[in-house]
């Protein structure tokens, strides 16, 4: 039976990240397609087609395409094995609770930091007091997961929360980062550090030009083609 191979788009240093560095990690045959966003093509009639949602990442499958970063890097855990618990095994609804918790409340708290005018509106006052509590939030479940994240530990979960931690380091370009720094969280900085030597992220950085120490350490990526931003 032949492999399947997959088609990744994707933009630099998005949410794509996450799956590019599973595929690696699973072995896949896949091919990337680029989505610029200097020419919003994430809310062509194309890309739309593929997810109606307008968001990168799409993983087009011989089961469809397929959206939400969660569950993309769920479907080929459980495809592919060697990113999560089986289904039957007794890790399984440890690995659930921490994935979703990454997906449905860490990103989308970031997503606020990055795109408050989405959530908010422009009134400057509005948009500073929901960055306070944004970052208040954000500080609180980065010590709920740095008391928790012990080993052993899905692989899969990793490099989700690697990817978020490299994106509050770095985003938005023009914010004042000194709330944040990954020191103050030992257990997360040393899981960065562990993620950074396997060969799934050396092929990221020379893909997305992410740097030498893309998690632990980031630096705004300089990537081959497309943009970030």
């Amino acid at each position: 039976m032949n492999r399947p191979t997959y088609i990744l788009h994707y933009a630099p240093d998005n949410a794509s990240l996450v799956i590019r560095l599973a595929l690696e990690e699973i072995g896949a045959d896949y091919r990337t397609h680029l989505v610029d966003r200097h020419q919003t093509q994430q809310r062509s009639a194309a890309y739309l087609a593929l997810n109606p949602n307008g968001l990168i990442p799409v993983l087009e499958t011989d089961q469809g395409p397929l959206f939400e970063t969660a569950a993309v890097l769920l479907w080929l855990a459980d495809r592919h094995g060697g990113l999560a618990p089986a289904p039957a095994d007794m890790g399984r609804g440890d690995f659930l609770k921490w994935l979703f918790f990454l997906s449905n409340t860490l990103h989308p708290a970031l997503r606020m930091l990055f795109y408050p005018v989405n959530c908010i509106g422009t009134d400057p006052a509005h948009l500073a007091q929901l960055a306070r509590a944004t970052r208040t939030q954000v500080t609180r479940h980065l010590g709920i997961l740095d008391t928790r994240w012990q080993e052993p530990r899905a692989l899969g979960l990793d490099l989700y929360l690697c990817a978020l931690l490299r994106w509050l380091a770095l985003y938005p370009v023009s914010d004042d980062k000194s709330w944040f720094d990954l020191r103050d969280y030992p257990a997360l900085l040393k899981t960065t550090k562990a993620l950074e030597s396997r060969a799934s992220v050396g092929a990221a950085q020379e893909a997305e030009g992410l740097g030498v120490t893309p998690f632990s350490a980031p630096q705004l990526p300089s990537p081959p083609e497309g943009s970030a931003t």
